[in-house]
């Protein structure tokens, strides 16, 4: 994650959604998610503690959403962690990103500015 990565500054989505995903990436399973962080959800799925009920936050979160925050198991995270991107990731909008964010008092982000090239400029 780079230094301009708008997620070290927020972590809303850690502090909003349920963080779901299937039994089998845990580690007593093979997986990478340390079972302790984990709570039983339905017979096949577990979810991050603390964001099992509302008011949702991970307990793996440090820091306070908006002001610099961190992952302390970043690299155990799971998919649903992974696969989720902040808006104009990648240049594509994320409206879950802009809800996280605005339940935070946060503004929506914004995509990147494209330069300007002018029509009489040769290359």
């Amino acid at each position: 994650m780079s230094e301009a990565n708008p997620c070290l500054t927020c972590g809303a989505c850690c502090a909003f959604f349920r963080v779901s995903f299937f039994w089998g990436e845990c580690q007593s399973a093979g997986g990478s998610v340390p079972d302790e962080q984990v709570i039983q959800i339905s017979p096949h799925y577990v979810a991050m503690r603390g964001t099992e009920s509302k008011p949702a936050r991970c307990t793996q979160l440090l820091g306070d959403v908006g002001c610099g925050v961190r992952c302390t198991m970043y690299e155990q995270r799971s998919s649903s962690c992974r696969e989720f991107e902040a808006s104009w990731e990648n240049g594509v909008h994320n409206p879950r990103c802009d809800d996280a964010r605005k339940a935070h008092g946060l503004p929506p982000l914004t995509p990147p500015v494209q330069p300007v090239i002018s029509p009489d400029r040769v290359a």
